[in-house]
C-alpha cells in the first residue's frame, strides 16, 4: 500500500478493483479492459503481496515487446520500493545476455520476459521454471498477432502444472479465448467496459486526403494544432524512418521507434519522448501496445491500420488514466475499406474534418462513404453522420 501511494495511486480503477481480490484468492483469471485502464497494476500489486514472504523465482510475466517488458519491470520496482526482499529482472532481446545472466545468478523473485529471449535462457539453462507459482500472459492478443503462440505453448509446457495463471488483454478474439480456456483452470472472467472500444476521453477525427498530400496535411495540422506531445503511427519501418527524417528537416523535435532500431536507440527515443526532449515520436505498431507515456496530447494515424484492433490500441496511447486527448487519422481513398471496418467495430461514424485553407488539389478532398456534403465546412465545424456540428477550434 505504501508503494502504491508513493506511485500516485489514490483509488483503484475498475479492472484493479475487480482483479486484485481474485488474484489474492489464488484463482486463475481472464481480464479484459480498455487500454490505459491500469491492467499492469491489477496483476503486479497482488503478485507482490503473494510473494513478499518467500524467496526464489516464483512469478513469470510474458509480454510481446521489449519496451513493454522494460516498462513492467519499472512498474514492479516502483510498487515494490518498500519491499527490498523482492527482486525483479527483465529478459528481452537486442541487448547482451551477460548482464541478464548475472542478474539471474544473484537471484530474482519475478522475471518479466519476451518469449524469444526467455527461450534463449532456457536453452542455456540460465534459469529454471520449476518453482513458478504465478504465470502472467500480458497483451495476449498482441502475442497472437506477432506469431508467438508456438513459443508460448513451449514455455507453458515447462511450467509446473500446479500454478496460478493470469491472462490479460485489451481485446479478446476467439482464438485467444479458446487458448485461455486450455491453459487456465476454472478462470474467473472479468471484462471491464465494452470490448474493442477506445477510452472515453479520446476525441476521434478523420481527415480525408489524397495519398500524395498526406505529408503536407500533416505539416498543416502540426502547425495549427496546439500540442504538447504527438505520437504518429506508420505501418512500416521504412515509412517511419522516412517520415521522421522529413519532419526533422522541417525543424520538428522528432524521434523514431521501430524494429530496425537497436534496443539502445529505442530506449533513448522513448526516454527522450517521455522527458519532452522530443515533441514527436514516429513509430510502428511496436509502440501501440501497453506503453504508458503520460500526457500524449495527440495520436496521429498517418497510415490507417489494417485491423480495427490496431486502431483501438494506437489511439489508446492518449487519454490514458481518465485523461483526454485527440486522435487524428489521415485517410486516402485507397484506405476506405479499412476505415469502414474500423467504424463497424466502433459502431460509430468517425467525424470527417476538411481544412478550409488547405489545397486538396483538383477535385477537392476525397469524400468517404459517410460524407454527403460537398461544401467546404467552417473551420470550427466537423461533419457527423447527422450533419455539421460546431466544435472547438482544432
Amino acid at each position: 500500500m505504501r508503494g502504491a501511494r508513493a506511485a500516485g495511486y489514490t483509488e483503484p480503477t475498475p479492472i484493479q478493483a475487480q482483479a486484485i481480490p481474485v488474484i489474492l484468492a489464488g484463482k486463475d483469471l481472464i481480464g479484459t479492459a480498455q487500454t490505459g485502464t491500469g491492467k499492469t497494476a491489477a496483476f503486479v500489486l497482488p503478485i507482490l503481496d503473494l510473494l513478499k514472504d518467500g524467496q526464489g523465482l516464483r512469478a513469470l510475466i510474458l509480454t510481446p515487446t521489449r519496451e513493454l517488458a522494460a516498462q513492467i519491470e519499472t512498474n514492479i520496482r516502483d510498487y515494490a520500493r518498500f519491499l527490498p526482499q523482492i527482486r525483479c529482472t527483465a529478459l528481452y532481446g537486442g541487448v547482451a545476455m551477460g548482464p541478464q545472466i548475472s542478474e539471474l545468478r544473484r537471484g530474482v523473485d519475478i522475471v518479466v520476459a519476451t518469449p524469444g529471449r526467455l527461450l534463449d535462457h532456457l536453452r542455456r539453462r540460465t534459469l529454471d521454471l520449476r518453482d513458478i507459482k504465478i504465470f502472467v500472459l500480458d497483451e495476449a492478443d498482441r502475442m497472437l498477432d506477432m506469431g508467438f503462440m508456438p513459443d508460448i505453448k513451449h514455455i507453458i509446457a515447462l511450467l509446473p502444472t500446479m500454478r496460478q495463471s493470469l491472462l490479460f488483454s485489451a481485446t479478446m478474439p476467439p482464438e485467444i479465448e479458446s487458448f485461455a480456456r486450455r491453459i487456465l483452470t476454472n478462470p474467473v472472467v472479468i471484462s471491464v467496459g465494452p470490448r474493442a472500444t477506445p477510452a472515453e476521453g479520446v476525441s476521434q477525427f478523420l481527415y480525408p486526403v489524397p495519398k500524395h498530400l498526406k505529408f503536407a496535411l500533416l505539416k498543416k495540422l502540426l502547425e495549427i494544432t496546439p500540442h504538447t506531445s504527438v505520437l504518429i503511427f506508420m505501418r512500416t519501418k521504412r515509412g517511419a524512418h522516412k517520415l521522421a527524417r522529413a519532419l526533422h528537416q522541417e525543424g520538428h523535435r522528432v524521434t523514431q521507434i521501430h524494429g530496425d532500431r537497436t534496443q539502445s536507440q529505442r530506449s533513448a527515443a522513448l526516454h527522450g519522448f517521455r522527458t519532452r526532449q522530443y515533441s514527436i515520436l514516429v513509430a510502428t505498431d511496436i509502440a501501440a501496445r501497453g506503453l504508458d507515456i503520460e500526457n500524449i496530447s495527440h495520436v496521429i494515424n498517418y497510415d490507417v491500420p489494417a485491423r480495427p484492433e490496431d486502431y483501438i490500441h494506437r489511439i489508446g496511447r492518449t487519454a490514458r488514466a481518465s485523461a483526454i486527448g485527440d486522435a487524428f487519422t489521415l485517410c486516402s481513398p485507397e484506405e476506405h475499406a479499412e476505415i469502414r471496418a474500423i467504424e463497424r467495430a466502433l459502431k460509430k461514424t468517425l467525424p470527417r474534418v476538411i481544412l478550409p485553407d488547405f489545397d486538396y488539389g483538383k477535385g477537392g478532398p476525397p469524400l468517404l462513404a459517410a460524407s454527403t456534403s460537398t461544401s467546404t465546412p467552417h473551420p470550427t465545424r466537423v461533419y457527423h453522420a447527422t450533419g455539421w456540428r460546431r466544435r472547438r477550434r482544432l
